[in-house]
C-alpha cells in the first residue's frame, strides 16, 4: 500500500467530499471547511479543513457561532496533517476539549477475509434490525462502561432511512451479548468504516475482535468497497497492525459543547 496515495484518497472522500452519514444529516463546505450538520440525534462535526495560520482562529469561530446557536454539541475531527501545525492549540483555545487521540489505520479489505474463528460457545448474530441494533447498544455498555442509548438511537435512525449504509454483527454467549461492532458503508467512496468492537472483559484475549473484523472484510468485499478503515485506540492498534492495517496519521476529537 502506497499509505500517501491512499491518505490522500482518504481526504478527498471521506472528509472533503463526504455524503451525510446519517439521516437529516447535510453536508456542506463553508469557505476552508466542510461541516456536517447532524439533526437532532446524528453526529454533528467539522470533517475537514484547509486553514492557514492567518484564517484558523476566524474560521473556528465561526464553526463555535454555527453550531452554538443550534445549541448543538460538536466535534471538529482533528488530523495530525492537518495545517497549520498548531491548529490543535488554536482549536483548545477555543474552547473545544481534545478526546483521547486515535490512530486512522486502513486496510484492503479483501486482503482480511479468512476463517472467522470463535471461542467455545460463542455465536455471532449478523442480522442488522432493531434487535441487533439493542444488542450492540449493551454490548457497548458493557465493553465502554458507558450508555449506548444515544448510539442506538442514532443508528434506528439511520437503518429506516438508509439501511444499505449499515450493517451490524453481535458476538453472544447464550443469549448474552459480549462482544458487539458495525460496519458503516457511504455510497460514492472506497472506504467502509469499521466501529465498535468492544468486548465485555471476561471475554477479553479470545479472538472476538478479530473474529468480527474478518466477518465485515468480507461484506464490505461483497458490498464493493476497497478499504477498510479504523479510528484505533491504544488497545486495538497493535491486534489491528497483526492484522495487516497501516497506520496513515493520528486524529483527534475535539468536542465543543453549547
Amino acid at each position: 500500500m502506497d499509505a500517501a496515495q491512499v491518505l490522500a484518497r482518504y481526504d478527498r472522500e471521506a472528509r472533503q467530499e463526504m455524503p451525510p452519514d446519517g439521516p437529516g444529516a447535510v453536508v456542506e463546505r463553508v469557505g476552508p471547511v466542510v461541516r456536517q450538520d447532524g439533526g437532532e440525534h446524528g453526529w454533528s462535526a467539522v470533517l475537514w479543513s484547509d486553514l492557514d495560520e492567518a484564517g484558523a482562529d476566524a474560521a473556528i469561530a465561526e464553526q463555535v457561532a454555527y453550531f452554538g446557536a443550534l445549541g448543538r454539541e460538536f466535534e471538529w475531527k482533528h488530523y495530525s496533517h492537518d495545517g497549520p501545525a498548531d491548529l490543535a492549540d488554536r482549536l483548545r483555545a477555543a474552547g473545544l476539549v481534545p478526546e483521547p487521540a486515535e490512530t486512522l489505520m486502513v486496510a484492503e479489505a479483501a486482503a482480511l477475509i479468512g476463517e472467522v474463528e470463535l471461542p467455545e460457545g460463542i455465536r455471532l448474530r449478523t442480522e442488522t434490525d432493531r434487535t441487533g441494533i439493542e444488542l450492540l447498544a449493551r454490548a457497548h455498555d458493557r465493553a465502554f462502561e458507558n450508555d449506548g442509548s444515544h448510539l442506538s438511537r442514532r443508528l434506528l435512525d439511520q437503518l429506516a432511512a438508509a439501511p444499505q449504509t449499515l450493517a451490524v454483527v453481535v458476538a453472544l454467549a447464550g443469549d448474552e451479548p459480549v462482544c458487539g461492532a458495525r460496519l458503516e458503508m457511504l455510497p460514492g467512496t472506497s472506504f467502509a468504516g469499521l466501529w465498535g468492537g468492544g468486548t465485555a472483559p471476561e471475554w477479553r484475549g479470545r479472538g472476538l475482535y478479530r473474529a468480527l473484523v474478518a466477518h465485515r472484510a468480507r461484506l464490505a468485499v461483497e458490498r464493493g468497497y476497497r478499504y477498510l478503515q479504523v479510528d484505533a485506540s491504544d488497545q486495538s492498534r497493535p491486534i489491528l497492525a497483526r492484522l495487516g492495517f497501516t497506520p496513515l496519521s493520528v486524529t483527534t476529537p475535539f468536542i465543543y459543547q453549547p
